[in-house]
């Protein structure tokens, strides 16, 4: 049952360049392991030890997985998986107070 999995612009390398491919699992687990065959590098980045890392998003549909089931949300023929990388960022106190002015 191939799922879409669309990859981030830093984990193409990994994937010939391409910013979707087809995996196979019945969990976002068992599709990150099966997506490691494929592309190797690619697991790792994302999981670790059975579990997705801190700094990675991953969505089921745009329903995000850490308020379904995490890794053990089940997936299905036809499901769109996304990973994302987390982005951190904010304003710093100075351009806020620059602002303010």
């Amino acid at each position: 049952m191939p799922v879409k999995v669309r990859i981030p612009v830093p984990l193409q390398r990994l994937t010939q360049g391409k910013e979707e491919v087809e995996g196979d699992g019945k969990t976002i687990i068992e599709l990150i392991n099966n997506l490691e065959t494929k592309f190797p590098g690619i697991g790792e980045r994302i999981s670790e030890s059975g579990k997705i890392r801190r700094f990675v998003n991953v969505y089921v549909n745009e329903e995000d997985i850490r308020f379904l089931k995490a890794e053990e949300t089940q997936v299905k023929d036809g499901d769109e998986i996304s990973i994302v990388p987390a982005i951190a960022g904010g304003l710093r106190k100075a351009f806020i107070a620059s602002i303010a002015l």
